[in-house]
């Protein structure tokens, strides 16, 4: 049977997805198609209320694109629209997950790695990790929405320096220029990213799942139309259970029971 580079597990209602494929996480194709696998499964989980991405071992969250098949594609002078077209197509499809998504990023995060990362809601990283792009040294450039998502989390001017040099940037530095939410010692990186994951799992998962709906697509469009779907899927979340059950509670001095509807 081939060997398998993605798979996840469950505990209580969070989905751990590792990433091995040594010797450096890369992500291929093949890697791609797995975790495209992966969280279509997590999605129709009902019971998965949040899910933690991470690299096996404790040097590598995924280290980039796998340079062999990049070198196949280039010789080949074949269209590279269906190579970008099935990372696009994962990535996105993780970002929308209504799920809360967290990378808990062990080691190097570089190129598609970081793509991966971006594509999540939120990024804990290991103390010793360093994030990413470099393709240029390559001739090449960021290809998984990289170009698109860095400079939307840090700014055009830090995306600009980071893909236009190659260099990494340190766990430190990533954390104050908001790349990343949290910097944890290695041997800590998934207790604090599963502790992260159970406090988002305890919020009520149908305002959660709309609130992520407004971000992702607000921040597209402009502060009005952004408005505009802020109120109509505040609307929405009004009539949930979800709604009902907290302000209830908060009227009779009580935990919220949410029963994520």
């Amino acid at each position: 049977m081939p060997k398998k580079f993605v798979s996840w597990t469950q505990e209580k209602e969070i989905a751990i997805l590792v990433v091995d494929n040594p010797p450096m996480n890369v992500l291929s194709l093949k890697v791609a198609e797995e975790l495209l696998e992966c969280f279509q499964e997590i999605n129709a989980k009902k019971d998965c209320r949040a899910l933690i991405i991470t690299g096996e071992g404790e040097e590598t969250f995924l280290a980039g694109a796998d340079i062999k098949e990049l070198a196949g594609l280039i010789e080949s002078s074949t269209s590279t629209l269906p190579y970008t077209q099935k990372l696009h197509d994962t990535l996105n499809y993780l970002e929308a997950l209504p799920i809360s998504t967290l990378a808990a990023i062990n080691g190097y995060a570089l190129g598609g790695g970081l793509e991966l990362a971006m594509a999540c809601d939120f990024r804990i990283a290991s103390e010793s990790a360093l994030l990413g792009m470099p393709e240029i040294k390559l001739g090449l450039f960021p290809g998984a929405g990289g170009t698109q998502r860095l400079s939307r989390l840090v700014g055009v001017s830090l995306a600009k320096e980071m893909i236009f040099t190659g260099n990494p940037i340190t766990a430190e530095k990533s954390l104050r220029v908001g790349l990343v939410n949290e910097i944890v010692s290695p041997e800590k990186l998934l207790d604090s990213a599963k502790e992260f994951a159970l406090l988002l799992t305890s919020r009520p998962g149908a305002a959660l799942k709309l609130v992520k709906e407004v971000i992702n697509r607000g921040i597209k469009v402009s502060l009005e139309e952004g408005c505009m779907i802020e109120r109509d899927l505040l609307e929405r979340v009004f009539l949930t259970e979800d709604a009902r059950e907290g302000v209830q509670s908060f009227l009779e001095k009580r935990e919220p029971v949410f029963k994520h509807r």
